[in-house]
């Protein structure tokens, strides 16, 4: 069993809290985005609320073993600092001497933040002397960081082993909460949206939902690897297409109409035979689709029996945006199907959006916070949705 922030005893203690500050930087590297950050703040504050001393570690990108500038974690703590309307104290390193002290000293109702975990290889490596290191700053051990929560590394994993306090935290146990038990039992009619470029990555994750979901609607550019599939055979221009796939998407059509899932493709879609904010675009039936065309995002069809079952949906997971919608012209349907959820909510129903690139078109549609949760994990949600076990939750069950 995994314990929670509340079964710690954690007043004049430091809290090692391993939270994901993998957040885009800008050129002159000021953090783009802090939903990450946001995301972790009711951890940080209820444990300084209990007296505690905060010590966090993360991760920025791939540094793979170097000291990357543009990979630090020193434009997380100037927002953090402003987040929390306190000081957050920045270490040179995750490990050494001069972090020892800096952690000693760390009083009742500070932070401290850690550079860039994988500015050492032994992080990924999960090596157990790195863990050993990372361990000895603290008394008690939070993990927080559910985008990293399939990787098996020394911040997630390996120290966990020299705690006899550890928990999950308050973002760790959220997600959980909404991905694995929302969909377990889910109120019915439980509606998966499935959408982004490419159906390689969530094979497991299809036919885990096939027997789960009553209906799986599929845009993105995903559809058209079914659509040209077996039995439907479709001509469908220059759309995207995954070859080694084709027997795939046969195989996860034939599973749904085993089960009695309802699975739906697009009709039509919005072609053109560019990806630019100035192509020239045409409303195509899926048939009508000729060579030279790329269909870019669903049609207005498609958007309408899509909204008219999510209408009748209690539970609705979201994963991948229906088209290129970075791209004006190709925004419609992941911005309507983002408003229709973004309604359900509201209206009482159980929305769930995972993967980055769906958290990123709530962003850009001044949606965020208007579902009942936005997952932090694109990985980490992907395999949990398809049953299979993260290292990082399994390593807090249990005491040392």
């Amino acid at each position: 069993m995994v314990k929670g922030l509340d079964a710690l005893r954690v007043e004049g203690r430091k809290v090692f809290v391993r939270t994901d500050y993998n957040v885009p930087l800008t050129d002159d590297l000021q953090v783009r985005d802090d939903f990450r950050i946001r995301s972790s703040l009711p951890t940080i504050q209820q444990l300084l609320s209990q007296g505690a001393a905060v010590i966090l570690a993360s991760h920025l990108g791939r540094p793979k073993g170097e000291r990357i500038p543009a990979m630090s974690l020193a434009p997380v703590a100037t927002r953090l600092s402003k987040l929390l309307n306190q000081e957050v104290k920045f270490a040179p390193d995750c490990v050494g001497e001069e972090v020892r002290d800096l952690a000693s000293n760390l009083k009742p109702g500070e932070v401290l933040l850690l550079e860039n975990l994988r500015y050492h290889n032994a992080e990924t490596d999960n090596d157990p002397e790195f863990s050993r290191q990372l361990a000895e700053l603290a008394d008690v051990y939070v993990n927080d960081a559910f985008g990293t929560a399939h990787r098996a590394h020394a911040s997630n994993v390996g120290m966990t082993v020299h705690f006899q306090e550890k928990a999950a935290g308050l973002l760790l146990e959220k997600e959980i909460k909404f991905l694995v038990d929302a969909v377990e039992n889910p109120q019915r009619p439980f509606t998966v949206i499935m959408g982004g470029s490419k159906i390689s990555g969530k094979i497991d994750l299809l036919k885990n939902l096939a027997d789960k979901a009553d209906n799986i609607l599929i845009g993105g550019g995903m559809a058209f690897t079914f659509l040209a599939a077996p039995p439907l055979n479709y001509d469908v221009g220059n759309s995207l297409v995954e070859e080694d796939r084709i027997d795939f998407a046969s195989e996860v059509m034939d599973l749904c109409a085993s089960k009695g899932v309802n699975f739906v493709l697009p009709s039509d879609c919005i072609a053109a035979s560019e990806i630019s904010a100035e192509a020239r675009t045409r409303t195509a039936p899926i048939r009508a689709l000729t060579e030279g065309d790329m269909g870019l995002d669903i049609g207005p069809a498609t958007i309408t029996t899509f909204k008219s079952i999510l209408a009748d949906s209690k539970t609705i997971l979201w994963n991948g945006p229906m088209g290129v919608f970075e791209e004006a012209p190709f925004e419609t349907g992941t911005r309507e199907i983002a408003l229709k959820l973004a309604e359900l909510t509201r209206t009482g129903a159980t929305t769930i959006v995972g993967g980055g690139d769906s958290a990123a078109a709530l962003a850009k549609f001044d949606l965020d916070g208007q579902v009942s949760h936005t997952s932090t994990g694109g990985g980490a949600s992907l395999e949990l949705l398809s049953g299979i076990a993260l290292p990082a939750f399994e390593a807090l069950k249990g005491d040392k």
